[in-house]
């Protein structure tokens, strides 16, 4: 794999780790600001919705810059929000700076998944996208449990202050290691016409159903573990590492699966993630039981993210980065709908474990939209779907006119 994978990995990491540190952090963060529990679970929502205005909007708007260039400016503003919320003194000044490091979040996935693709063979392109995804993972494994534990120890504003440098440090990655690119976008027009494809929109759907079921439990990992399974919240580092063990694995294995058959591996790791949340129902009760149903959670949850994004660049094949940095933000607005409806269960008394069964129906909600695209895709192989039926007008129109 082109070393330039690190670069994006490195980035992907510093991204990852501002995005999900805040879940370890939820207790601190909520005693020091004077806000409830699920309160500052908005945190994670107000993130992914700026993720969700800004992926398609920055893409856009910087769809005539040469892709490393737009990939610098994105850093940039990551860093500037990072810089917001470690200075930050009140919640809304907090909510402020993560919303913007968050405008930069899609539109860098986005394009960087584009950046990633076009560096190796096609047959490797999935496999390329999980290794730069995998700076995701391996902040779940190093990043999120040594930012919750600085933050245990200094201050949570110290995981934000440690967050700004990485975010130097993936800036500098992407300066020394990622090699010039093309401007990624063209006609504005012909790019959002790939949008009147209906696959395109339930690619969409599938992953916003799948990551709103992974973050409907995630969001309240911390508060699960403490007050239900009854660990300590210094524990709470050493299972974030288990949930980013699982991560890891997942992303790998997800990518590899997604090169053989992308609608196969998603319906299948969609099964796997509804079964297991449902079953993290009742582990939850067991400190041995919860601990190894993380690590599967993790797994299951983050195997969906390669199959997730080639789906939505396979139907969109006439605007990949547009198309990418939609499916970036259609993650970020499943994890924003995940983590509200899995903090409304809480709200009205249903406990801690009430948001594992929510994130089980909205897994099966995702694998029934995929159930729908692939009957989609058999009716257009077979001659009964709208894109032939279209093809069929355009030949009768050809014969006419050579009449």
């Amino acid at each position: 794999m082109p070393v330039a994978l690190l670069a994006l990995a490195i980035s992907a990491f510093a991204i990852g780790t501002t995005e999900f540190v805040i879940m370890g952090l939820l207790p601190e963060v909520a005693t020091d600001l004077g806000v409830s529990i699920p309160g500052a679970g908005l945190l994670i929502s107000g993130y992914a919705l700026g993720v969700v205005i800004g992926a398609p909007l920055l893409t856009v708007l910087g769809g005539r810059l040469p892709r490393k260039k737009m990939l610098l400016g994105l850093m940039v503003l990551f860093i500037a929000g990072n810089l917001v919320s470690a200075m930050a003194d009140t919640y809304g000044v907090l909510m402020s700076g993560r919303v913007i490091a968050a405008l930069a979040h899609g539109a860098f996935f986005g394009v960087g998944s584009v950046v990633a693709a076009d560096l190796v063979a096609p047959q490797r392109r999935a496999s390329a996208i999980a290794l730069m995804f995998t700076g995701l993972t391996v902040a779940n494994v190093l990043g999120v449990p040594m930012g919750t534990a600085l933050g245990q120890a200094l201050g949570w504003r110290s995981t934000f202050w440690a967050v700004t440098v990485l975010g130097v440090i993936g800036l500098l990655g992407i300066v020394f290691l990622v090699p010039r690119q093309q401007a990624q976008g063209g006609n504005l027009r012909s790019e959002l016409a790939v949008f009147r494809n209906p696959q395109v929109w339930l690619a969409l759907l599938m992953t916003t159903f799948g990551f709103a079921g992974v973050f409907a439990s995630f969001t309240y990992i911390a508060p699960m573990m403490t007050e239900v399974a009854g660990f300590s919240s210094g524990a709470v580092t050493w299972l974030l590492v288990l949930f980013g063990v699982g991560l890891f694995a997942g992303n790998l294995l997800g990518g590899k699966a997604a090169d053989r058959s992308v609608m196969k591996s998603t319906i299948f790791i969609l099964i796997a993630l509804a079964a297991i949340l449902t079953a993290f129902v009742f582990t939850a009760h067991s400190p041995v039981l919860a601990a190894i149903t993380i690590v599967l959670f993790g797994a299951a949850g983050f195997a969906t993210v390669p199959p997730l994004q080639m789906r939505v660049m396979q139907t969109a094949e006439g605007a990949p980065a547009l198309a990418s940095a939609a499916n970036i933000a259609a993650f970020n607005l499943g994890n924003a709908g995940g983590a509200w409806l899995g903090g409304l269960a809480i709200e009205r008394g249903l406990g801690y474990t009430a948001p594992n069964w929510i994130g089980a129906l909205l897994a099966v909600g995702g694998l029934a939209v995929a159930i729908v695209s692939v009957f989609l895709d058999r009716r257009v192989r077979s001659g009964t779907g709208s894109e032939s039926f279209e093809a069929l007008q355009k030949t009768r129109k050809i014969d006419a006119v050579a009449n």
